[in-house]
């Protein structure tokens, strides 16, 4: 079924009443029940560094915290707990808390935080560093003020075991080999080529254990390749589907919370089990993201959900 963002509490996904043959909690994602969020206190289009961004389209201050407040709400009402980082002034962009690091458990926790390709984006990580911290984070990085390799975690998934890094317009293939040797993980890097889905967050959505939205044209020809032959059953999005951010979503057991879905992949979605909740949020696509980059998972763990490969390992598709 479809809900709109009113109807999400009543009528939120429950894993335990799937269908036969739609998937359980025992074939789920296991992770993306804990979000860090930035609530967007100081958000605006500053700057461009992305093809969604124009100096004269500004977004509504006050509609843009009642999206983010609402997109909190949903997320809340299908079982899901957010945390709350404070934006700071000179940094609009850092409502889009997916790429401030990458956050994983084993045994302790640790965040990689993101080294960004642009310099306007940069300041935003020594708070979330400072935020990471506090809640108990072991901190590195691959690089910093533009020294070493660029990371930004929007760049990064979980899946079959491994590690997913798309790299290329955002993330610099160096940063796969410092991210697999740092958390002793194995990595498979697909390169993006699409200048509209410069983070795999725009591209690439895990779903369950057999399923992920794909966007093959994101990608050169062999990553897509490499992509799919990860994916049992993957949902198709075509160039089209994807530009109007359908990816860029989360998944909470059943329940997927999106700002946008076709008809067709609306369909696969529901055939597949899952409860599609969609929710506007659509101040946050002037500045080129969607629920996926407002939303960081703060539960993913080392031996559950990726694989340990002592010393690491890093595959590219060639």
């Amino acid at each position: 079924m479809t809900v709109q963002i009113q109807e999400a509490t009543a009528q939120r996904g429950d894993e335990s009443s799937a269908a036969p043959g739609h998937g359980t909690a025992a074939d789920g994602l296991g992770w993306g029940r804990h979000y860090a969020m930035v609530r967007p206190d100081h958000f605006r289009v500053a700057y461009r560094i992305n093809p969604y961004m124009d100096l004269t389209r500004q977004p509504d201050p006050d509609l843009a915290v009642q999206q983010w407040t609402g997109l909190v709400a949903v997320i809340e009402a299908a079982g899901g707990r957010v945390e709350v980082v404070a934006q700071r002034q000179d940094s609009p962009d850092m409502v889009y808390a997916m790429n401030l690091g990458l956050a994983l458990e084993a045994g302790t926790r640790r965040v990689a935080m993101s080294h960004m390709r642009y310099a306007e984006r940069r300041r935003e990580t020594r708070s979330a560093t400072r935020w990471f911290q506090r809640a108990g984070f072991q901190v590195s990085t691959p690089g910093r003020d533009g020294v070493g390799a660029h990371f930004e975690a929007g760049d990064a998934f979980p899946y079959a075991g491994r590690l997913v890094i798309g790299y290329g317009p955002r993330t610099e293939e160096l940063a796969l080999k410092h991210l697999a040797t740092d958390f002793e993980v194995d990595v498979q890097g697909v390169r993006i080529t699409h200048p509209g889905m410069y983070h795999l967050d725009l591209a690439f959505c895990p779903l369950d254990k057999r399923r992920a939205m794909v966007c093959p044209s994101a990608f050169d020809e062999a990553s897509a390749e490499a992509l799919l032959a990860l994916v049992p059953e993957p949902i198709l999005l075509s160039e089209e589907d994807a530009l109007t951010f359908c990816a860029n979503s989360v998944v909470l057991g059943r329940t997927i919370v999106m700002p946008a879905c076709p008809p067709r992949v609306r369909d696969e979605l529901e055939a597949a089990g899952f409860t599609v909740v969609l929710i506007d949020v659509s101040e946050f696509h002037k500045g080129g993201g969607s629920v996926r980059c407002l939303t960081n998972p703060l539960d993913i763990m080392i031996g559950r959900h990726l694989d340990r490969v002592v010393g690491g390992r890093v595959s590219i598709p060639v």
